[in-house]
């Protein structure tokens, strides 16, 4: 019984330009309380190669997180196979609003402890107790009200590059950072302030509506499908269209567009740009904004250092780096010395709501 890849991603690419088909790039969540993760993750993977389907899916005892790359040909049998396990009887899909046939090039389907990882260890918290969810035209209401505190619940590298008018974008590099800071800095709104609440496709912001509630917010919502299916609801419904900029997302494509908006700068020039590239020298791989102007000029590399060891044959840079990493860079995500136009106030220091 095969339960993994047997592919490399350079020869599923190569598949997949060979076959030249429409694939379809979707993301879902559902918190629930799951029994043998083991079982579903080894069923689920063999349904799923054997509809072609690629991505990356994590399954935990209090739900499922996937992102996946599927034939357009074999949709209606993918959303059958998920409507026959009953927990995730019609879950809502969301479909990117730009597709890209190599969003994903590999089936990951792995086991974790916690699908979004919170650094809680509190047994009395209930993840499925969560807030009120709402549409796109309820939550641009909400957000005009002056009793509302709009929350960002993304990490600084996504917020950067796009997020809604007038919400607290958390200058933070993990999930699991904002959590305590947030609830922190607004205990004294607890009974009268609504806390709205969003992320990229809902699961976050799931998550910290059920803790907010948890924590004792009376008042507590979040947008419903996040920013992904924000975006289809004010272009089909013709609602305004309250974001700015692009929607960060985690597969190939790294951003979608929601606006033309462009409110990011360029890392090492400070132009206006929102592109976020992988530094090109393996060893570092740091995720950072690059213009086309620094891209050329520094060979896609985040610094003078990397594109040196960029430039030399591959065999001497295998060298270098093996036995290497540079995880802190890439953990930190958009944060470097070699980056000058990237601002990086402490948290600790400032406090990330006292203009409330």
């Amino acid at each position: 019984m095969q339960l993994y890849n047997t592919l490399s991603a350079k020869e599923r690419e190569a598949l997949i330009e060979e076959a030249g088909k429409e694939r379809l790039t979707i993301s879902f969540y559902k918190y629930a309380h799951i029994g043998n993760t083991q079982i579903l993750r080894n069923h689920l993977f063999l349904e799923w190669d054997a509809l072609e389907v690629l991505g990356r899916i994590y399954i935990a005892h209090e739900g499922i997180n996937a992102q996946l790359s599927v034939p357009a040909e074999n949709f209606e049998l993918f959303k059958a196979q998920l409507d026959s396990i009953s927990f995730l009887e019609n879950v809502r899909l969301n479909i990117a609003i730009a597709q890209d046939n190599k969003s994903f090039l590999k089936l990951k389907v792995k086991v974790r402890k916690k699908i979004v990882a919170d650094g809680l260890n509190d047994k009395t918290f209930d993840v499925t107790n969560k807030g009120i969810h709402v549409g796109a035209e309820t939550f641009n209401e909400l957000i005009e009200d002056p009793d509302t505190i709009l929350v960002d619940m993304r990490n600084h590298y996504e917020s950067e590059i796009g997020h809604f008018k007038n919400a607290i974008t958390p200058d933070v590099d993990t999930f699991r950072d904002s959590l305590d800071i947030i609830e922190k800095d607004l205990s004294d709104f607890k009974e009268d302030k609504k806390l709205v609440m969003y992320c990229t496709g809902g699961i976050r912001c799931e998550k910290a509506s059920a803790y907010y509630k948890h924590k004792g917010f009376k008042k507590v919502y979040q947008l419903e499908g996040g920013i992904i299916d924000y975006a289809r609801q004010v272009k089909s419904k013709g609602l305004e269209n309250k974001f700015l900029g692009k929607n960060f997302v985690f597969d190939h494509r790294r951003g979608e567009r929601i606006t033309e908006d462009v409110i990011a700068h360029c890392h090492q020039c400070g132009e206006a740009c929102d592109t976020h590239v992988n530094c090109a020298n393996e060893a570092c791989h740091l995720l950072f904004i690059q213009c086309d102007t620094c891209a050329e000029k520094m060979d896609q590399c985040c610094s003078d250092q990397c594109k040196e060891i960029h430039s030399l044959p591959e065999e001497e840079q295998k060298k270098l780096r093996k036995g290497k990493t540079d995880s802190n860079k890439i953990f930190k995500k958009g944060r470097s010395n070699v980056l000058t136009y990237k601002k990086s106030p402490s948290l600790t220091e400032t406090g990330i709501f006292s203009s409330l």
